[in-house]
This record gives C-alpha cells, structure tokens and sequence, in this order.
C-alpha cells in the first residue's frame, strides 16, 4: 500500500517562501525516489495576510491544520510589523496550541563548511539540544504596573510543573539512548534559578536511576555550557535544557555548525502535529534576490521526512546536502555560495533523485 503524508506548507514572510519552495522540490524529489506520496497543501499565514485583513491565526486555521501529519514552515517576522505579534500571534501559538513540548535542535558541522572554531572540524561538532518548548518565561505570566510611569515594574514569571519537565527529559533521554555514547547533559543555573533549575535537577537524577540506568549523566551550568560549546564541543551528545536557555545556546551552536544557513529545527508533538522550520529569520533584505540559502529549510525537510518514518528518505536528504556543500558551494553565506537559492535546490534534488551517482 501507498504510503501518503498530508504536508501543511506556511511560506511564511520574507525569503520563507523562496527556501521552502526549494525544501519541497526535494521533498518531491525523494517522494519520487521512495515510493510515498506528499499531499501538500499552502497556507499563507504571516505579515502579509496580517498587514491586509487584520487576521493572525484563527481557531478555523488551527482546526484546518489538525488534519496534518506535519508542518512545513518557512519564516515568520515582516519588517513592517512589530517585533512579537507575529511571532506570538502565530508561531508561538502554534507551538502552545499542538503542545509541540520538544524544539529539537542537531548541531552537525558537515565536511567542507568553515567552522569559526579553531581545530575544530565534523569529528568534534555533533550532538543534539533537545529544548522544553511550551512553559518557562514564554508561557505569558506576568505583567505591568504603572506603566509609563518613573515607578513602572514589569514581571515576566518563568513557571513549569513535573509534568512538564518529565515528558521532556523522557525524550531527551530515550534520544540518548539511541546515540552510540548514551550520554545527556542537563544544562540549567541551580546555583541562581534555586526553584526551577532544582527541580529539573531532581526529576533528572530520578528518572535517569529509576528507568535509564544506561544512559550516562552530566550536568552543566548554562554560562559553563556555552564556554565549553566553544572550547570542547566534541564533550556534548545529546543536552536538554530549558526554554529560554535552549533558545539561547541553540543560536550559538548554529555558529559553530556553519551558521543560519544550515541550521535546522523541529517543533515535536510525538503525539501529535509537529511542525519543521529553518532556524534562521526571515531575511528580508534579500526577499525576492534568489541569493538566499535553501539548506536549513532542505535540512529542516529532512527532519520532517525522518519525524514521519521515512528513514531511507532523510538519510538521502543528509547525504545529497552534504555533497552539495563539499563540492559545489564556495560558502554558506547568502549571495557567496557561488549559486543562486534555486539552482541549490536543484543540486540537491538531482541527488536525492539519482543518489549516490549524481
């Protein structure tokens, strides 16, 4: 029988819909090369539709959205909308509205990508950050008092409950378990964060000795974290954290792996609906240049391939990338790589399509 996955596509703003567009020719690509089929469907929440009916995201689209086994998602944030309602308005909403409870983040430097870490190449940089996605200070508790005023207090609460906490750390330690070291690192601050870092650091040390006695244990403060992701990032496999920390450490780690243009996320509901995107912005400077680089969105394609069981498909998606990126591009960056953002699809459809031959 015919496997089929139903695909909702969001452009997004800026060059989201140019690095998606590209994600799914590659898609296609390995659909056609795999024997499953892609039912896609545009959606086109963002800046625009905002700037032109008022609309964010309405309970109608999170319904339409339900009926699919995954999201693709370009880029959100418009230049001429103000930083947080779109974000908050639609890709924070959706985060909290499918309960995508994990942001999974892998930190991979490909061979021939230009590490800014001295001595460092792919043998030191691949490990995975697996960030708490729906509670800590984005959970919206907190508020203003006499605002505007020379006595204003603003309060933004960080909050979690075990529940929380527990579900993700069963991830991130069934994860470890399947990497070759079986090792986890909780990165957290239980030196200044005395309620919130002790519990994650209690329910850690109970769950890992009660129900995964293999898998190796470490902890990290998160300012030590970033130190040693620059000075020894070869000691990291799998680290889980907290939201606002993941959020943080993830963007250094993207640096070390090549930049933006080759990082990739995945909002996870192991449950549920999940949902995929580059990490980077939405780069408006370039929107409509053909200058921008499709690999995180490709990359980010290939984690959606690998979420919904086709394996086979996302290892060649990973394999066509790095070919890519070894023999074709002269850099990472947008505008330097030598090609323009189709004709770098186009590379790497035409080796997932033909594989190890192209």
């Amino acid at each position: 029988m015919s496997r089929t996955y139903k695909i909702a596509v969001i452009g997004g703003d800026g060059t989201g819909p140019e690095v998606v567009r590209e994600a799914v020719k590659v898609l296609k690509a390995a659909a056609g090369r795999f024997a499953f089929k892609l039912d896609l469907q545009d959606f086109d929440f963002g800046g625009e539709r905002y700037l032109r009916t008022g609309e964010l995201l309405t309970d109608s689209d999170l319904n339409a959205l339900r009926r699919f086994d995954a999201i693709l998602l370009g880029a959100i944030g418009h230049p001429d909308v103000k930083p947080g309602i779109l974000e908050k308005g639609i890709l924070l909403r959706i985060r909290f509205e499918f309960d995508q409870y994990i942001n999974l983040r892998p930190v991979k430097l490909y061979p021939g990508v230009e590490c800014p870490l001295k001595d460092k190449g792919p043998e030191h940089i691949d490990y995975v950050v697996v960030r708490e996605n729906t509670g800590d200070l984005y959970c919206g508790a907190g508020g203003f008092s006499m605002r505007g005023t020379p006595h204003e207090v603003a309060i933004q609460t960080s909050v979690y409950t075990r529940h929380q906490v527990d579900r993700c750390l069963r991830y991130a330690f069934q994860l470890a378990r399947r990497r070759p070291r079986k090792t986890l690192a909780l990165c957290g601050k239980t030196n200044v964060l005395t309620y919130i870092y002790d519990l994650w650091e209690r329910a850690f040390h109970e769950m890992g000795a009660r129900e995964f006695p293999d898998v190796k244990r470490e902890y990290y403060h998160v300012d030590a974290t970033c130190m040693w992701m620059v000075k020894n990032p070869e000691w990291f496999d799998v680290i889980v954290t907290g939201n606002m920390f993941g959020d943080i450490i993830t963007d250094l780690a993207a640096i070390t792996q090549g930049g933006m243009g080759i990082a990739a996320g995945g909002n996870i509901n192991p449950e549920g609906v999940s949902m995929f995107e580059p990490i980077g912005g939405s780069a408006p400077k370039y929107t409509g240049q053909n200058v921008i680089n499709p690999l995180a969105a490709i990359c980010a394609g290939g984690m959606l391939l690998k979420h919904v069981g086709e394996e086979r498909a996302a290892e060649a998606v990973e394999q066509a990338v790095m070919h890519v990126i070894a023999r074709k591009l002269k850099s990472l960056a947008a505008g330097r790589m030598g090609y323009g953002t189709t004709e770098v699809g186009d590379m790497v459809v035409e080796h997932v399509a033909a594989g190890s031959a192209a």
